[in-house]
């Protein structure tokens, strides 16, 4: 199993300095659940506990310890992995799911009906970390969301990079697309309708912002 994914992830939140689970951090979850997923038992041996990934002003990454706090985690069959902010909705594992090596990962905004999210839990880790990224540009990051036209959409695609992660269905069951230009930075678009489209774009750094914003000037209207 693979978590090369992480060689990409490293540059958006600008670290190096990657922190893992240990044996009894894993060993929590394996009591609760009986079975992990080998490709998240790996990410979260090996960055599992990075802070940066958690210093994110938008959704809550729901770890290990997390399961060892109260009952709410307890009571569904999924193994969740991602809650929105205001726990409107959340991401999860099936709990049959779990002895996979790298099993679907569905989505809730009810906890009790549940939609794909994405074919592998490597993709969903790895969209969702560039996803949440956008989020963490808060000094170098666009301050308003922006309405794309279809036309927007398109020059957008021409112009960047498709990151090969996306999360086919979030917040209100949006697809989220991620694009890029350079490696620090990165563009979140959001289909959230037909024909209705949001973008969200940020960098790790202002040399980036700034080659990112020549491109991105005058597209979309602020919202």
């Amino acid at each position: 199993m693979s978590i090369k994914f992480l060689e990409q992830i490293k540059p958006l939140y600008g670290t190096d300095n990657l922190q893992g689970y240990t044996d009894a951090d894993i060993e929590l979850l394996y009591s609760r659940f009986g079975a992990l997923p080998q490709v998240l038992e790996e990410y979260y041996r090996a960055a599992g506990r990075t802070k940066a990934f958690h210093d994110v002003n938008q959704d809550y990454w729901v770890l290990p310890e997390d399961y060892g706090l109260g009952e709410c985690l307890q009571q569904t069959d999924y193994m969740i992995l991602l809650e929105e902010n205001q726990s409107v909705c959340h991401a999860g594992i099936r709990r049959e799911d779990l002895s996979m090596p790298d099993p679907p990962v569905y989505y809730s905004d009810d906890m009790e009906n549940w939609i794909l999210c994405a074919q592998t839990t490597s993709e969903f880790l790895a969209a969702a970390l560039a996803y949440e990224a956008v989020f963490y540009f808060e000094e170098y990051g666009c301050e308003e969301f922006y309405q794309l036209t279809l036309k927007d959409v398109e020059f957008v695609q021409s112009r960047l990079t498709k990151f090969p992660y996306e999360i086919a269905c979030w917040i209100g069951c949006i697809k989220v697309t991620l694009y890029q230009s350079e490696a620090d930075n990165m563009v979140a678009v959001m289909e959230c309708g037909e024909d209705d489209f949001q973008m969200l774009y940020g960098a790790a750094n202002e040399e980036s912002y700034n080659r990112l914003y020549a491109i991105l000037e005058g597209v979309g209207e602020a919202i």
